[in-house]
Order: C-alpha cells, then structure tokens, then sequence
C-alpha cells in the first residue's frame, strides 16, 4: 500500500534492493522496476524472467563484464536490457567511480555496443555513504558532492 501510494497509484519507477523485493512489487502490478544492484551471473535467469514479465524492469551495469553478460543473454521477443550505469560516487559498495577513466568507456559501450540488446537509461548513483551522517548538514553535504559528481560525468 505504501508503494502504492508513493507512485501516485500508477505502481511505476521503484527501486528494490533485492529481486525478492522485484518478485513482490512485481506480482502486487508494477510494471516499471530498477533492480538496484548489478547483476551478478548467477541471478541472470532471474533478472530476465523478470524483463519479460514487466514492462520495464531496469539494472545496473558497473562493469565491462556485467555489460558483457547481458550482451551474451539477450531477451527474447525483441526485449531489450534496460541498463544503467552504477557510479561509486563515495559509498564503496558498487559501482565505478565517476572519474575512472573506464567510467566514461563503459557508458560508451553500453549505449552504442549492442543497441538491439542493451539500451542506456541513465546513470545511477546510491549516497549509502550518508547512513553514518549525525546530522542533515553532513547528509546533505554528500547530496551534494554526489550529484556534482554525476553532473559532471555526464556533462
């Protein structure tokens, strides 16, 4: 009911951390999920069931090999992977940083490398790195130097 009502009803574009979360918004009528970790090899069944089933569901790619593996796994019916860049824009959890110079490769290769198998949606970054903040002006301290990094990548 929450999801419901933070989409306005229209039960599209959220965001699970794991793909028991997809599977249960998934089955509830969402349509439009991100899967907000990269995918790894062995969740790649998963993850497709799950692009054929919705309209949209989304990953992230934070590397030439998770690139590499839905390039070699298409969707069937003339699907597309839906794919994201995952930058580390601080947290250290996932992601490439925005200022590798790999970054800016690997955003090439994921809008122009196989188009008719992997589309680019966008660029995706995850501030993890506020949960040990004491107070709003060091959470939004790190708002700010991550979406400076992600505008300046793109940029």
């Amino acid at each position: 009911e929450g999801a419901a009502l933070a989409t306005g009803g229209t039960l599209r574009g959220i965001v699970v951390s794991t793909l028991a979360e997809a599977r249960f918004f998934a089955a509830g009528g969402f349509d439009d999920i991100l899967y907000a970790f990269p995918v790894p090899g062995w969740r790649l069944p998963e993850c497709s069931a799950l692009a054929q089933q919705l309209q949209a569901f989304q990953v992230l790619v934070d590397s030439p090999q998770g690139l590499e593996l839905l390039q070699h796994n298409p969707l069937p019916g003339g699907k597309r992977w839906l794919v994201w860049l995952k930058v580390d824009c601080g947290n250290g959890r996932a992601g490439i940083r925005p200022t590798d110079p790999e970054a800016l490769a690997l955003a090439r290769s994921i809008a122009q490398g196989t188009p008719e198998v992997v589309t680019l949606v966008g660029v995706y970054a995850h501030c993890g790195n506020t949960y040990g903040c004491g107070d709003i002006p060091a959470i939004q301290a790190i708002a700010r130097d991550t979406t400076n990094a992600v505008l300046s990548f793109v940029t």
